[in-house]
C-alpha cells in the first residue's frame, strides 16, 4: 500500500489538473476529442467540468461518460437560477461528482437588476452549499464582484472544502479565505490581469490551484481558451513567485487532490 501511494505521489509532479472548465460549451462541440487529446499530450491529467444551470447537467454527465479518463463532473447552478430539481439530481449523481459547482454570487449589473436579487442569490447559494455538505462534497465557487460577501457567507455556513475560482477581489479579502482553509484557482488570463498578478503574489502556494475556465479567461481576450493553457497559469505563477514551474505544478496538483479527492482515480490508471 505504501509503495502504491509513493508511486501515485511521484506521478503528481509531472501532471496538471484543470480545476474549473466548461468543456460542454458549444464552442467545443465539433472538436472536444482533439481538445482533450492535446491537453493530455502536454500533461493535463484531468479537468473538473462544471455546469452553470440545470440545462447543462445532462451534458456534463454525458461528457464524463464519454471521457471517463479525463473528465471529473461537477453539477451546480449560479447565481440566480431555478434550483427546484437540483436536490434530486445531486442525490442521483453525488457519488460520481467531484464537487458541487459552479455555484456562488455575482453582484454585477447583469445579475443584480432588482432590489432583492442579492438576497435571492444568497439563498440559492446557501441551499447548494448545504447540499454539498450533505453529500460530503467540495464546492467550486463563482464570486464575481462579490468576493467579500461570498467568503463571509461561506464562513458563516461552516464551509471548509472550497475552491474560489477566478477570484476578482482584493488580496486582503482572499487572505481571509486562506485563513479559513480555502483554495484559489488561477486561470491563464493572469497574463493580462494586474489584479490576479497581485493576488498570486500574496497567496501562499499551498492555497493555489490551476484552472482555465475554458473557453473563457484565456491568455488572449475573446479567443477560445482550452485546458492545455493551464501550463500558462503554471509558468506565470512561477514567474511571479520566483520559483521553478515544476514546483508550482507539483504543489498545485497536490492541492487539487487534497480538495477534490476523487481525482486520485485518474492517477491510479
Amino acid at each position: 500500500m505504501a509503495e502504491s501511494l509513493s508511486i501515485l505521489q511521484s506521478s503528481y509532479s509531472s501532471c496538471f489538473i484543470d480545476a474549473h472548465s466548461h468543456l460542454t460549451d458549444e464552442v467545443f462541440d465539433k472538436d472536444i476529442a482533439d481538445v482533450i487529446a492535446e491537453a493530455q499530450r502536454i500533461g493535463v491529467k484531468a479537468a473538473l467540468v462544471v455546469s452553470e444551470n440545470e440545462a447543462q447537467f445532462n451534458k456534463v454527465i454525458s461528457l464524463a461518460d464519454r471521457f471517463p479518463e479525463f473528465v471529473l463532473p461537477c453539477l451546480g447552478v449560479h447565481p440566480v437560477q431555478d434550483i427546484e430539481n437540483v436536490a434530486a439530481i445531486l442525490e442521483r449523481h453525488h457519488e460520481r461528482l467531484g464537487a458541487v459547482g459552479e455555484i456562488g454570487l455575482d453582484f454585477t449589473p447583469r445579475f443584480c437588476k432588482a432590489d432583492d436579487d442579492k438576497t435571492t442569490q444568497k439563498l440559492v447559494f446557501t441551499q447548494q452549499v448545504q447540499l454539498a455538505q450533505k453529500y460530503d462534497l467540495p464546492i467550486n465557487v463563482h464570486s464575481r464582484s462579490a468576493g467579500r460577501p461570498t467568503i463571509a457567507l461561506l464562513k458563516e455556513l461552516g464551509a471548509s472544502r472550497v475552491l474560489m475560482h477566478a477570484f476578482d477581489g482584493k488580496p486582503s479579502v482572499a487572505l481571509d479565505g486562506v485563513r479559513a482553509g480555502f483554495y484559489f484557482s488561477i486561470p491563464p488570463s493572469i497574463v493580462r490581469s494586474q489584479q490576479k498578478d497581485k493576488l498570486v503574489s500574496q497567496l501562499p502556494l499551498e492555497n493555489i490551484i490551476l484552472e482555465t475556465d475554458s473557453p473563457a479567461l484565456g491568455p488572449v481576450k475573446e479567443e477560445r481558451n482550452v485546458p492545455a493553457n493551464v501550463t500558462i497559469s503554471c509558468d506565470y505563477i512561477a514567474t511571479v513567485k520566483k520559483i521553478d514551474p515544476k514546483e508550482v505544478r507539483l504543489i498545485t496538483t497536490q492541492n487539487a487532490i487534497k480538495l477534490f479527492p476523487k481525482l486520485v482515480k485518474f492517477f491510479a490508471k
